[in-house]
């Protein structure tokens, strides 16, 4: 996680929250400013996509005419009185009415949404939620979209195109009155999503909260409901409703804005807009919690879900341990690598960052209504209603993962172990009704309240208070504030924002008369503790001075009830000024602050994939022309010579030794073959290619152009090297060896690898997913190792060593090259695009380049008692000069800025440069779709097939 505190000393407790914010704005700017000299393009807009809009739709239509009644005779008049039209009647020139008002529910969220308005542009593109009926007095609405018990909604199948456009007209005028009050510069607009009755229920009612929601909170389905679900329905309605909103966003889209999709409901989104906007800056924030993979991969849609998640560019969770479950599902699932040490995938090139933040509440705002004059005569009242007891606050929704049952026992063992506690400490819990009727939990809860009461209880005591019902802001925040100890049990949460305002309640309670004190000494009341779960997003950043507990252990949980209730006023101040800066600190407004923050340094960096153009080789080939030194650096495998089942049968083919041959002749190229091979096999096939210098074992070993031939001298860049991790992994490599048929340990003087290209291909990949996740988890943390996922193959090799580094020393020790071509094909290629990025046009902005010596240059010098010292060089090539092309389908996610579809184009494209190119293999190969290509590349791998009987005798 990003750190909020600048500097070595923490700012006074009271004024933390500002300082900070306003230190995470000051970054933000900065690096905008950075961006637009670089000529990044942004527009200075942010857009959230979040599951509703805080606003609530409620449509008055004008009621039908009456049907006319049949002609009757004529009677004597009499006088009736016209009725005055209603105050809440429809202008007689109007058929219908909208009326907008604020929906409850995500607090936090829209708080941190709502406060970047004070240096942004906004729009929250969501879904309306349910249309209510009109009526006088606005209906009370529960978080999720939904209308509480006995409110008539509307469907939106029956409004029409008339009513849906003035809704959208009208909510892009929507002023929020919580905007107003904060008197922020720039407004939010509000643009709604559209969904049918039934997309709209499969996909909330359906598999969020029958699959998603569950299963994130470590319950399995038969743990939640009566039937078995049918997941397939439900998916393809969460798959719908996922694409709507990723079209409804694509029409609001300009680039250069920063997208920030909020949730589970929403995780196939970021691949979805993706593919609508390849370029698109897009973060994914989860707030809930986010399972282990083991449970994680019970879902029967995990790839899917997974997938659609990697398609943003970075992914936050609340804490650092439901990132770790994310990287390690999308390494066992899927197959993908870890990148960044951990903290991000990669997939096919793009390296998916993983971050943490937890959210905070409106620290400020909370602390304002814990002043509101209606508190304090109901804080009044509570004390005299239970005066010389101890009171226990709890307040949750009644969901499964709440822990309200834990609680409940938990206080009952308080009584049983504690006898002291008898008749003089009470426990008031507040349930709110969750989203989905649960009578069996209500049952449960409901028999242990009567229990307790029944066993501990007498006719002028109870010790629980059980209210389940929503109860008004004033009546919450006197219970918080009268409380001697909040207990907080939840089995799994992501966020609980009842334990910061208990605090920051607590805060105000502890000044007497609401005013904020320098010194906290100075109060007579000390505030009182908080015993909360371990289990929630929140509780690391509130571990130094919360009573953290295992809400199943009931012994340790009433243990720790009891520590709070006779805990010292010393020990009490110690614990709350922790929290009160934790909170103070970690605010909603930070959190927000934190997103944008991350998101704009993810910009133009290193990492960022893209699909790419075909080469251009009337380009390449005219600044080739004019170059005065040329530098080619070319992998092996799958770049001058097709992939093959067998490695040693992947020889090179008559034309691919005919262009090494043509391009080393001349004598302004600088010609190199960045293999992952090792030096054997690269002697034996092209050690005759005198003046073509070879890197072997993925940059392990290096032979200089003008070598003596075969069996020349090779230099070992890792000589100096701890190798003793080769033998651990080839243990772990010979466990899956054993256990795959078909597939094979090669061992190489610095790198060892695992091949299964001749296994059973699920299976082989299988195996593939478990070693790499054992490496991962167990031995790459410990030694100084990185680990490949290649074409078949799981490499393991020093972390300092690879292809990139090789790049770097070759544009270091060739400083005034001024034309560069470099081609690859697979992941480890990516890391010599890497390289490269350096001298794009977005990075140099035609200034010098200036390259500081890279690793692998001193790694050549020889050890000597004063070794030379390696100075900058400047590099003299121009951008547009650097040809960096990936060998693959156009579709290819990759670094390098160019495509060639097989090996056979390279090769091509080479002896076009020499000349000897004849009719172009493009037109031999049309860009086609899906299998119609890979077939097309394959039929032209197999022309090409390796020509062992034309090998040169060494």
């Amino acid at each position: 996680m990003d750190s909020y505190v600048s500097g070595s000393v923490a700012p006074p407790l009271s004024q933390s929250h500002g300082a900070e914010l306003g230190t995470l704005r000051e970054a933000i700017a900065k690096l905008e400013s950075v961006h637009d000299q670089k000529g990044t393009q942004l527009t200075g807009r942010i857009i959230h996509l979040c599951h509703y809009l805080p606003i609530v739709s409620s449509l008055q239509r004008a009621p039908p005419a009456p049907p006319s009644p049949p002609k009757t005779p004529p009677t004597e008049a009499v006088e009736l009185s016209t009725p005055k039209a209603s105050a809440a009647s429809l202008p007689s020139d109007k058929k219908f009415q909208w009326h907008l008002t604020a929906r409850r529910g995500h607090t936090a969220m829209h708080s941190g949404i709502r406060s970047l308005s004070a240096t942004h542009k906004q729009v929250i593109v969501a879904y309306t939620g349910d249309i209510h009926a009109h009526r006088p007095s606005p209906p009370e609405i529960v978080g999720g979209g939904g209308a509480a018990p006995g409110v008539e909604t509307i469907s939106p199948d029956s409004l029409s195109a008339e009513e849906k456009k003035e809704l959208e007209a009208q909510m892009a005028d929507y002023s929020d009155p919580e905007w107003e009050k904060a008197g922020l510069e720039n407004p939010i607009t509000y643009v709604p999503v559209w969904l049918d009755d039934k997309t709209a229920r499969g996909h909330y009612d359906g598999y969020c909260k029958t699959t998603l929601w569950p299963l994130f909170h470590y319950l399995l389905w038969q743990d939640v409901a009566t039937e078995i679900q049918s997941h397939e329905a439900e998916f393809n309605a969460y798959s719908e409703a996922n694409l709507k909103y990723a079209e409804k966003l694509f029409e609001v889209y300009q680039p250069g804005d920063l997208i920030w999709i909020q949730d589970y409901h929403l995780l196939l989104a970021p691949k979805y807009f993706r593919n609508l906007a390849p370029d698109a800056h897009i973060g994914l924030f989860v707030h809930t919690p986010f399972p282990s993979s083991e449970v994680f991969r019970c879902l029967p849609k995990r790839k899917e879900i997974l997938d659609g998640m990697l398609g943003a560019n970075l992914v936050c969770f609340q804490t650092y341990s439901y990132g770790r479950h994310f990287a390690s599902s999308c390494i066992r699932v899927c197959g993908y690598e870890s990148a960044m040490g951990g903290s991000g995938v990669d997939v096919s090139g793009q390296v998916v960052e993983i971050m943490h933040c937890p959210v905070g509440v409106d620290a400020g705002r909370v602390q304002i209504d814990c002043q509101r004059p209606g508190i304090k005569p109901k804080v009044d009242a509570l004390r005299s209603l239970y005066q010389g007891k101890k009171i226990i606050i709890g307040r949750d929704k009644l969901d499964v993962v709440k822990g309200v049952v834990q609680k409940l026992k938990a206080f009952e063992k308080l009584l049983l172990d504690f006898p002291q506690w008898r008749g003089n400490v009470v426990l008031i819990q507040v349930t709110s009704p969750a989203l989905t009727d649960s009578p069996k939990l209500e049952r449960q809860v409901s028999e242990l309240v009567a229990h307790i009461n029944g066993e501990y209880g007498s006719l002028d005591f109870i010790p629980v208070h059980h209210y389940h019902q929503h109860i008004k802001k004033d009546e919450f925040y006197a219970l918080l504030s009268v409380a001697d100890l909040a207990l907080i049990t939840p089995l799994r949460d992501g966020m609980n924002t009842t334990s910061m305002e208990f605090v920051l309640c607590q805060q105000e309670v502890s000044k007497g008369a609401g005013q904020l004190a320098q010194d906290l000494q100075a109060s007579a009341r000390a505030p009182s503790p908080i015993v909360m779960s371990e289990f929630m997003g929140i509780s690391n950043a509130m571990s130094g001075g919360a009573l953290q507990i295992n809400p199943w252990n009931l012994g340790d949980v009433a243990a720790s009830i009891h520590r709070g209730l006779t805990m010292s006023d010393e020990e009490k101040w110690g614990r709350h000024r922790t929290l009160y800066e934790a909170v103070t600190t970690h605010t909603s407004h930070t959190w927000a602050a934190v997103l944008v923050k991350s998101l704009l340094e993810k910009i133009n960096s290193e990492n960022s994939a893209h699909q790419t153009p075909c080469l251009d080789r009337a380009k390449m080939g005219e600044l080739y022309e004019k170059a005065k030194k040329r530098l080619f650096m070319f992998d092996y495998d799958g770049t001058l010579t097709p992939i093959v089942k067998t490695p040693s049968a992947a020889t090179p083919s008559k034309g691919t030794l005919r262009a090494l041959e043509k391009l080393s002749e001349d004598p302004k190229n600088v010609v190199y073959i960045i293999s992952g091979r090792d030096g054997g096999f690269l002697d034996q096939h092209l050690g005759y290619l005198k003046r073509v210098g070879f890197s072997a074992e993925h940059g392990c070993f290096v032979k200089e152009p003008g070598h003596s031939g075969t069996g020349g001298e090779w230099t070992n860049l890792t000589k100096t090297f701890d190798m003793s991790w080769i033998l651990e992994v080839k243990d772990i490599f010979e466990y899956y060896t054993e256990r795959t048929p078909g597939s094979f340990i090669e061992l190489k003087n610095a790198s060892i690898t695992w091949h299964y290209r001749a296994s059973d291909p699920d299976w082989g990949s299988f195996q593939c997913k478990q070693c790499l996740d054992l490496l991962q988890t167990n031995l790459v943390p410990k030694r100084p190792i990185e680990v490949l996922v290649g074409k078949k193959n799981l490499e393991v090799r020093p972390i300092a060593i690879n292809k990139g580094e090789i790049v770097k020393r070759l544009l270091y020790t060739n400083p005034d090259a001024e034309w560069v071509f470099c081609a690859g094909d697979d992941k480890t290629d990516e890391d010599m695009f890497r390289a490269l990025c350096q001298l794009r046009p977005s990075v140099v902005e035609s200034q010098e380049v200036i390259m500081q010596p890279p690793i692998s240059a001193s790694l050549t010098v020889s050890p000597s008692a004063t070794p030379p010292k390696l100075e900058p060089v400047r590099l003299t090539i121009s951008p547009d000069a650097v040809f960096s092309t990936a060998v693959g389908l156009p579709t290819k996610k990759t670094l390098a800025v160019w495509h060639e579809q097989s090996p056979r184009d390279i090769v091509h494209a080479m002896l076009e440069l020499v000349g000897e190119g004849g009719e172009s293999s493009h037109s031999t190969l049309p860009p086609k779709d899906g299998d119609a290509l890979e077939a097309a590349i394959a039929a032209a791998a197999k022309e090409e097939a390796p020509a062992t009987e034309e090998k040169p005798k060494l």
